[in-house]
């Protein structure tokens, strides 16, 4: 418990006020993991000893920059074990958040997950985001799951036409990294770009960034 504990520390430097609920849930992410990875594997074997900075710190940079207000709708597009969802619902538990992946048996990780951890906004389904119909979001989210053009083309018919968070038009927000000069000259897009190196000054985020991509 004690290692758990200094790997929770992580997060705790960076983000205060967490209700006792919120940190044993943060606190019970390790283990759980841990345990399911060996049965079916959703984070890589070199990544699961440093998941609280390579996942769930990751996955909170979305939320150091975006204070989803309560009520808010997000899909989370291909979330493969529960990033950046898990993290994020954790964080933010009067939000909805809906995690889609076309791969089955990760979702399974998911709803166990959230079954050992008593995390009530969190809803998946097997599909890809494309074949949605019939619902919508106030943001999509995503991590380097495909190029931004791809990612974009599956936000856009998903997200509502109204505007419920002061400062911030509904859109879809992904975390990648490397030069990404040239996927963002392909998507033909002009998103905003903020390094993650200046929000965590962990060496891991380096080149690292969140791109916002508002529905205009």
């Amino acid at each position: 418990m004690e290692k758990t504990q200094n790997k929770l520390e992580l997060i705790i430097k960076y983000f205060s006020d967490f209700s006792e609920t919120q940190i044993r849930q943060f606190q019970e992410l390790s283990d759980l993991y841990k345990e399911w990875n060996e049965k079916i594997n959703v984070v890589s074997r070199k990544d699961i000893e440093s998941l609280y900075e390579r996942h769930v710190l990751h996955s909170l940079s979305i939320a150091a920059e975006f204070d989803f207000i309560d009520g808010l709708e997000v899909i989370d597009i291909g979330t493969g074990g529960g990033f950046p969802g898990v993290p994020l619902a954790i964080f933010f538990p009067n939000v909805q958040f809906h995690l889609v992946d076309s791969i089955g048996k990760k979702l399974k990780v998911i709803d166990a997950v959230c079954s050992q951890l008593n995390i009530k906004n969190i809803t998946t389904q097997h599909i890809r985001a494309e074949e949605i119909k019939g619902r919508k979001f106030d943001f999509a989210v995503s991590r380097a799951v495909a190029p931004l053009k791809e990612l974009w083309s599956w936000s856009r018919p998903l997200l509502k036409k109204e505007h419920k968070m002061a400062g911030y038009r509904n859109g879809l927000i992904c975390l990648k990294g490397g030069d990404l000069s040239q996927e963002i000259s392909d998507s033909g897009l002009k998103p905003f770009a903020t390094p993650i190196d200046q929000i965590f000054k962990e060496e891991y985020f380096k080149d690292k960034f969140i791109i916002y991509v508002p529905n205009n």
